[in-house]
């Protein structure tokens, strides 16, 4: 079956979405001997359901337990909720066990960066303010033992995509932030859950690990290379599967998810590795 191409990203279109891309060096934990950088994706606590979100839950934070003793620096790579939003005074009910392992992680010197997904949009002062975890609202170039890291959810990156792209910043948007925020909570939460169902099914069934001319992020690399904005790493969650693949001048990694694979990257002084935690 014969499938279109997608576009190739504009010079003018890499520009906007690297609009504000922001150069950011290793924590000062990561210089003493033997310390890592975990990074980790698509938790989407709060979906399908209360029962297999407390379990997954329960299992992110036994893998934090693990990995305490030698992080320098953790950072969640996007949709670490299936839904996010804070109000002024209020934030969603629940992930008790996360955020508070988290905090006990931060508080203990460990640098935590949370970065937005397309389901946590609105992310916005909580995590620094409760929890001491920066919180990272763009991709990123980060440096660690000597390497370059391009980091990014992976959401409305490389060509195509115009209607997701048109929602996400209209979604993002000051008006449409106050506007939702006059939703009461319970509304909210539910009108969120129900088309976050309704995209899960949508993607269903679809091969969202073949990659070459069809997948954006593949061309999104492709025109950083070709416009002198390579690494040596690209870092990215959103598509739900696993893969690494050589580019022309780094690597390409896709880290899954802990929906079915419970995946992770360690990065140290040896380079990198996926992993998936057992426990």
């Amino acid at each position: 079956m014969q499938h279109a191409k997608v576009p190739v990203l504009s010079v003018r279109e890499l520009r906007r979405q690297l609009r504000g891309l922001q150069i950011v060096e290793a924590p000062p934990a990561l210089s003493e001997p033997g310390k890592r950088l975990y990074i980790a994706s698509d938790l989407h606590l709060g979906a399908p359901d209360a029962a297999s979100s407390l379990e997954r839950e329960k299992r992110f934070v036994r893998w934090l337990d693990s990995i305490k003793a030698d992080a320098g620096a953790i950072i969640l790579l996007g949709d670490v909720f299936d839904f996010w939003f804070e109000y002024k005074t209020v934030v969603p009910r629940g992930f008790t066990r996360l955020l508070g392992k988290l905090a006990e992680l931060s508080d203990a010197g460990i640098a935590i960066t949370v970065f937005v997904g397309n389901h946590d949009l609105w992310l916005r002062d909580y995590f620094p303010g409760e929890l001491g975890i920066r919180v990272a609202h763009r991709p990123e170039r980060h440096q660690y033992f000597g390497r370059t890291y391009f980091l990014a959810h992976g959401d409305g990156l490389g060509p195509g995509d115009a209607e997701f792209k048109f929602f996400r910043r209209l979604f993002t948007s000051p008006f449409f932030n106050w506007l939702f925020g006059l939703v009461h909570p319970d509304i909210a939460v539910s009108v969120a859950h129900y088309f976050s169902r309704r995209s899960a099914k949508k993607s269903r069934g679809h091969d969202q690990s073949d990659y070459g001319d069809r997948e954006f992020l593949y061309q999104f690399v492709r025109a950083l290379e070709a416009n002198g904005e390579g690494a040596d790493y690209y870092v990215f969650g959103h598509r739900h599967h696993i893969k690494r693949q050589a580019m022309q001048q780094g690597e390409l990694i896709v880290i899954g998810d802990w929906l079915s694979a419970n995946s992770y990257l360690e990065v140290s002084a040896g380079g990198v590795e996926l992993k998936q935690f057992a426990g």
